[in-house]
């Protein structure tokens, strides 16, 4: 391992007052450090790139033992603290066999509205029909509810005459010339892309191909979305939404991975294969995202998601709730008998997508994320201090307090070995800062802490609550999985205030989110509407459709190198109710379709949904969905090795309001067997565990940690 790189420490102190008998316990280490008999050059790399930290993991190819470190993000390129992590686990000698990243820039683009000068192209005298933004009027009760911004402006749509039928057949031809118009302002307006969205384009997209083509040959230099490929599916206004919005990213995902693909340089993987997560929780090449960039849109958080999935099947928990809190958001999601719950269409800035994505709430709230006065009140969040000039504990700058500055002042970070002792944290200074923001409030500096704390931890409870009870999901039948390099010091707050009996310390809990990124594989999503009432259908048919979507699948995942046993299929159908308006999508057992089976499957499904269901009613089919997965090649996740612990020590800790003394426990002194009891404090590098008075913490299948409350139910 290159000395550059601190290794990670997952060491606890042997012989504190605080643990009761003692085992081997396997942790995840860095390949080369101490203790290792082989030594191999060879990675699997993975990176998450946050608002303040990107997180690196890396695994040995040849023993699957791993390791984790952190760099500061660069927000004007992002690109360069990838470069940065990756340098620091290759060192001179290194060799990158697999690297796979989640990136934010898409869904930054959109949020920020910064994305590409779009044109839209579709039907005459359905000129409206992005802008109007179909019945749906969000929240319907709200006297000051505002219209989602769309992000193509009714001045830039242009339309064509001609007309396909909802069969499939035409109604009117084209009338090309029509489209003279937009190249014309295309000359002036410099569109970046133009997005062509057809009526029932879906049965039939042969006016979109003629579009496309009649414009390709005009303005060579713009990219072209069409909605047939982007989303071959029904409601005019979704699939319109979704096909700007691709249309909308398409350049600026396209730039990003390009630049990290040339700046990379030879570090790529023989064969330059550079890999990048999906919104659904897969992964894809960069070929392919470069093609679909809409599905790069959530893969920075939805890591964390797949890590839950990889760690319910090793702990046998079947229901998580997974929370990530880095420097800048808090991101929840939900594993539910083993899967990560997922949907068919997300909703972002107002405006749907319809697209498989890993169902995530983000919320600004992180360890970055600023105190400040409004009204009379402290809030926190959403703005954030992100990396520079980050928290004041810092000392790059900052000078608003934030959530890290309260943990630091009330003891529950070391501010002379934060992140590995690769940085050292200014107390004092951030004491000040909170004491200035207490003033008006009559309170000192830990007392503000105290109340920043609060508030941030009364904001990610509710976002939890929105994900779980607001969906009739009790929260009580769930064990918490914290991470993220804040998540785990706030993550027996959230237990106690939602009634969770048990909170997971995942493995290197500060990068487990790109650690997930390493537990997956290539995944495309193929969808096609097939409209019938399921009564009238025959089994043959739905089975032609299905054996259609596969070729395409195959192609898509030959093209990325997987073939042969590494394929498989996962199927699907939207089901309702006739005279219903939305859908359920009910999952396909494997072999011949058995059409009474199915619909039982759908009424049981409808039930645990809604609490009720109607077997006597007539059933429509809407859509049928094909997941093609390939395998990756990978190597088992193996016991590591311990690094020698840090001696352990004390300090004060605050707790209600109150310090108290305080164990300081290194993670990797902890064995398989031992009891750690609250207070205390479980350092490692990328992370700081909280543990509470009348709490205690032992270690769990596959070296993960589990904390348990005394009176918990």
């Amino acid at each position: 391992m290159p000395p550059s790189l601190k290794p990670i420490r997952t060491s606890l102190a042997n012989g504190n007052s605080n643990l009761k008998s003692s085992g081997g316990a396997p942790f995840c280490a860095p390949p080369g450090t101490e203790g290792l008999n082989i030594v191999t050059t060879s990675y699997r790399v993975s990176a998450d790139i946050g608002g303040t930290f990107t997180d690196i993991v890396y695994q040995d190819v040849k023993t699957g033992q791993c390791g984790a470190t952190k760099v500061l993000s660069t927000p004007d390129n992002p690109a360069l603290a990838v470069l940065q992590g990756i340098d620091q686990v290759l060192g001179d000698d290194g060799k990158l066999e697999f690297f796979v990243h989640g990136t934010t820039v898409g869904l930054n683009a959109l949020l920020t509205r910064r994305g590409s000068k779009v044109a839209l192209v579709t039907n005459e005298n359905f000129r409206d029909i992005y802008t109007i933004q179909g019945n749906d009027r969000g929240e319907i009760f709200s006297i000051r509810w505002n219209k989602p911004e769309p992000l193509v402006p009714l001045e830039h749509t242009f339309t064509v005459a001609g007309r396909i039928a909802a069969d499939g057949t035409e109604l009117a031809p084209l009338r090309l010339t029509d489209l003279d118009a937009l190249v014309t302002a295309c000359q002036q307006e410099r569109y970046e892309a133009i997005a062509i969205s057809l009526l029932f384009s879906f049965n039939n997209p042969a006016h979109e191909i003629a579009v496309r083509d009649y414009l390709a040959k005009r303005l060579p230099d713009v990219q072209i979305v069409l909605s047939h490929q982007v989303s071959p599916e029904w409601r005019e206004f979704e699939r319109t939404s979704t096909t700007v919005t691709d249309a909308y990213l398409a350049p600026v995902v396209r730039r990003y991975i390009s630049t990290l693909q040339t700046e990379m340089g030879d570090r790529l993987p023989e064969g330059g294969a550079l890999h990048v997560m999906e919104s659904n929780g897969g992964v894809m090449t960069a070929a392919a995202a470069s093609e679909t960039p809409l599905q790069t849109l959530l893969s920075g958080p939805v890591g964390g998601a797949i890590g839950g999935k990889a760690l319910s099947a090793t702990t046998g928990r079947g229901n998580l709730i997974c929370i990530d809190m880095g420097g800048t958001s808090f991101d929840a999601s939900l594993v539910i008998d083993g899967l990560p719950s997922a949907s068919n269409e997300a909703m972002l800035e107002g405006l749907p997508i319809q697209m498989s994505v890993v169902d995530i709430h983000v919320i600004g709230a992180g360890g970055g994320s600023i105190a400040w006065k409004e009204a009379g009140a402290v809030r926190v969040g959403p703005q954030s201090a992100g990396s520079k000039p980050g928290p004041v504990c810092y000392g790059l700058g900052g000078t608003e307090p934030a959530v890290s500055d309260a943990n630091l002042v009330l003891g529950r970070l070391d501010g002379a070995n934060f992140s590995g002792g690769d940085m050292s944290l200014d107390r004092d200074a951030a004491a000040n800062a909170l004491a200035d923001l207490g003033k008006d409030f009559g309170m000192n500096g830990e007392e503000m802490a105290q109340g920043v704390i609060d508030i941030v931890n009364a904001k990610m409870a509710d976002a939890i609550r929105t994900i779980t009870i607001q969906r009739g999901i009790d929260p009580r039948e769930f064990s918490l999985v914290a991470f993220g390099g804040a998540g785990p010091a706030q993550a027996a707050a959230l237990a106690e205030e939602l009634e969770i009996s048990e909170v997971i310390i995942p493995v290197h809990p500060g990068a487990f989110s790109a650690w997930g990124m390493l537990q997956t594989d290539v995944r495309h999503d193929f969808k096609e509407t097939l409209y019938s009432f399921w009564d009238l259908i025959d089994a043959p048919t739905i089975e032609t459709a299905f054996a259609g979507l596969e070729e395409k699948g195959r192609t898509f995942l030959a093209d990325e190198g997987i073939t042969g046993d590494r394929v498989h299929f996962e199927r699907a159908i939207d089901f309702r109710y006739y005279g219903q308006e939305y859908v359920l999508t009910i999952p396909l057992p494997e072999g011949p379709i058995d059409k009474d089976t199915v619909r039982a499957d759908f009424d049981a499904a409808y039930e645990r949904q809604y609490g009720h269901n109607s077997p006597e009613n007539r059933v429509e089919m809407a859509n049928i969905r094909l997941a093609a997965l390939g395998q990756l090649e990978r190597p088992e996740n193996a016991p590591p090795e311990r690094e020698a612990p840090r001696p352990a020590r004390d300090r004060d800790v605050w707790f209600a309001g109150q310090p108290r003394n305080t164990a300081i426990i290194d993670r990797n002194s902890i064995h398989e067997g031992d009891v750690v009891e609250g207070p205390a404090i479980i350092e490692e590098t990328t992370s700081t565990t909280l543990l509470p008075p009348g709490w205690t913490a032992k270690l769990i299948e596959g070296g993960h940690m589990s904390l348990t409350k005394e009176d918990a139910a």
